[in-house]
């Protein structure tokens, strides 16, 4: 289980370093903040944030604008504007590219959060067919709500989910098992290709894949059911290579 990922893109120094500390002391998983267009996408290319908190005004030609331009056509995923100007222009342009959140300097600890969590929340919310309120999937991970904040699960390190009635246990290769209300439908359409529903209540990592029996499959060290016809498309994948 890892934290939520977050790039800060503001070119003055003290505020960015500012919001690294905050963001620091809540909890979070933050990169070394950059100050320019160019800076911000070798960073988003080189350590694929889950979010970023961008400066309308950065350093050089091209504006956090440009920057949530190519996040939307590109990258795909949630920012939040940050700006001192409030004027009806910057606001016209800001919405353009649809912020998840909009925050005025100066801010607050709190409201630095609780804009995070709402960019989260409504990210789930905005993209079609999501899955619920209690959980988005962005980029390689899926994200659960728990304790009124969302925790990272990267699909590497997911072994499977399981149906039990309304809810879907979800086993960690570290072992850990988290619970979320949902269906295996709804995740089966979201998660990556190396994700295959193996059985009705089964929904399986082939990448974590130790064994193939008649009737079951070892992920790691935990036996599942898998059926016939499930069974004999995994070994077509198995050949495949």
């Amino acid at each position: 289980m890892s934290k939520v990922k977050v790039l800060i893109v503001e070119d003055e120094a003290i505020i960015a370093n500012d919001i690294y500390d905050s963001l620091e002391e809540l909890g979070y998983d933050v990169i070394e903040p950059a100050n320019t267009f160019t800076e911000a996408i070798e960073k988003i290319v080189s350590e694929s944030p889950d979010i970023a908190i961008l400066d309308i005004q950065l350093s050089g030609k091209k504006s956090g604008i440009d920057l949530a331009t190519r996040i939307n056509d590109i990258y795909k995923f949630p920012f939040i504007f940050l700006s001192s100007n409030t004027d009806q222009i910057t606001l016209e342009e800001a919405k353009s590219v649809q912020p998840l959140a909009y925050l005025v300097k100066p801010f607050s600890k709190e409201e630095l959060y609780t804009s995070i969590e709402i960019a989260l929340f409504n990210y789930s919310q905005k993209a079609s067919d999501q899955l619920n309120e209690t959980s988005l999937i962005i980029q390689d991970a899926l994200f659960i709500k728990q304790n009124k904040a969302f925790i990272r699960l990267n699909f590497n390190e997911i072994l499977y989910l399981k149906s039990d009635h309304v809810y879907i246990e979800i086993k960690m290769k570290s072992g850990e098992i988290h619970i979320v209300r949902g269906s295996l439908n709804e995740y089966m359409n979201k998660l990556g290709g190396k994700f295959f529903r193996v059985h009705r209540s089964y929904i399986v990592n082939l990448a974590h894949l130790t064994q193939l029996n008649q009737n079951t499959v070892f992920i790691n060290q935990d036996e599942v059911p898998v059926g016939k016809v499930q069974r004999d498309e995994i070994i077509k994948r198995l050949n495949r290579g």
